[in-house]
């Protein structure tokens, strides 16, 4: 199926592309599906499960931006149900193929922020910047509107950064806080780059090359070059 793309400040059609099983969002894996059955158990709504899982994946992965690749199969959702600590991307991934295996149309939306309270350590291995290209969350339908929601901090990175956790409902965008609980100034969304029905790989994949520099992907030779996603040399 063709991946479907809408614009910032459009809304996308709920459509079959938006519930269908892709490279990415692998949302038929029988492990993805197993994993999604299991975290929405007793819930007959829909707003019910997408908060379920919404929690199940923003608690079940640490959130770990070390550990950016830019090697495809970090990216699928199966994959990521079975790693360990990730960045956002994969877990809103692993989110949007949990939500489609329960029959919620899901996409991919993301956003450049900036993030005011960055790490040094973070800050030096991406070459000193401080603006996160294509932060990415899921996009869910529910109830007839799109929600955003970002499950990439979960709570015990929050506690300890006495960052306020992105808390999900079902009716409201769950996004980053623009504050952290001491009242500094936190994360910034700058620019929208809208929503896709599966996981724009490529684009993020040369965008990142073309911003940061090459000690930023985790366990990558800085010699490498990448053609589709494939590591040549």
């Amino acid at each position: 199926m063709t991946m479907q793309y809408t614009p910032p400040g459009e809304v996308p059609q709920p459509d079959a592309a938006y519930l269908a099983s892709t490279a990415f969002i692998d949302s038929d894996h029988p492990a993805v599906r197993e994993f999604a059955e299991r975290s929405v158990a007793g819930e007959s709504t829909a707003i019910g499960r997408a908060v379920k899982l919404y929690y199940a994946v923003r608690d079940g992965w640490r959130y770990d931006p070390f550990n950016i690749t830019l090697r495809p199969e970090t990216y699928t959702a199966s994959k990521v149900l079975q790693g360990g600590p990730c960045f956002c991307i994969p877990k809103a991934i692993l989110l949007a193929a949990a939500a489609r295996a329960v029959g919620i149309p899901t996409g991919i939306g993301l956003s450049d922020v900036v993030n005011h309270l960055t790490t040094e350590k973070l800050r030096e291995r991406m070459g000193g910047k401080t603006l996160f290209l294509h932060h990415g969350y899921a996009v869910m339908h529910l109830e007839g509107r799109w929600v955003k929601a970002a499950p990439a901090f979960n709570i015990e990175l929050c506690q300890r950064f006495d960052v306020l956790p992105t808390d999900f409902d079902g009716t409201a965008d769950a996004v980053f806080q623009q504050f952290d609980a001491r009242q500094r100034r936190h994360m910034e969304y700058v620019k929208d780059h809208g929503t896709w029905s599966d996981f724009p790989f490529q684009r993020v994949v040369d965008d990142f090359r073309d911003f940061y520099p090459p000690q930023t992907w985790s366990g990558q030779a800085a010699s490498e070059k990448f053609e589709d996603g494939k590591a040549v040399r």
